[in-house]
């Protein structure tokens, strides 16, 4: 699994189809962040915009490879081991991103709360932060998964399901996303800091379902 996994990463950046999705996510961060803004309202809509962000990696990792040389992995590999390494290495991705925009969000911004009336200490702001972003990129590799092949197998089809299905996670009552960053909004407000444990276990148990179901399905019709 080692060998897939280096194999899928070293796909990714020789192919540099994973600039675009992060020149998206930069943007949204320079939109949205600023320096001296609350730190917790900032890690919210750094989280928020990882998202559609891990769902694009994950169906760049997935669609990266030219069908020979996917049917050649599969046939050495296995086709359910071949397409877990995909998923792996576009969440892994997203995870990264995640990881270094709450870094740097958490140091420009301002560790107050909404009003600027309470201080928000910047070391536990930063970890709720980290873990909202992992809810979200857990249910944007979820999306991904089930919005390309072998789930989804015409482009026409897939990314508009795609931006839909990432909008839908974001903004739906229930979805771990919304309660990951809607509880570090609140706290922002209040000044606590939130530790989004439950949000992030559903986003796990979502993304495991998601990629149980894109393996089964990619073992079926590569056969």
């Amino acid at each position: 699994m080692t060998a897939l996994l280096r194999y899928q990463a070293a796909l990714l950046l020789r192919s540099q189809r994973w600039l675009p999705p992060v020149i998206l996510y930069a943007a949204a961060l320079g939109i949205g962040v600023q320096g001296g803004q609350p730190v917790l309202d900032s890690l919210g809509w750094a989280a928020a915009m990882l998202l559609p962000v891990a769902a694009w990696l994950v169906r760049i990792c997935v669609t990266g490879e030219p069908p020979a040389a996917r049917a050649c992995v599969s046939a050495a590999r296995g086709p359910a081991r071949a397409h877990l390494a995909c998923l792996l290495v576009g969440l892994a991705a997203a995870a990264l991103l995640g990881t270094v925009a709450t870094l740097v969000v958490t140091l420009i911004s301002d560790p107050v709360s909404t009003g600027h009336g309470t201080p928000v200490p910047p070391l536990p702001a930063g970890g709720a932060g980290l873990l909202a972003a992992l809810v979200c990129a857990l249910l944007g590799s979820a999306v991904g998964a089930l919005t390309a092949w072998p789930v989804l197998r015409s482009p026409g089809r897939a990314v508009p399901a795609l931006l839909l299905a990432a909008l839908l996670a974001l903004v739906t009552s229930g979805s771990p996303a919304r309660a990951a960053v809607g509880g570090l909004v609140t706290g922002s407000r209040s000044g606590v800091v939130p530790l989004p444990l439950l949000p992030l276990a559903a986003a796990a148990v979502v993304a495991v379902a998601a990629t149980a179901l894109a393996c089964a399905l990619s073992s079926r019709r590569s056969a």
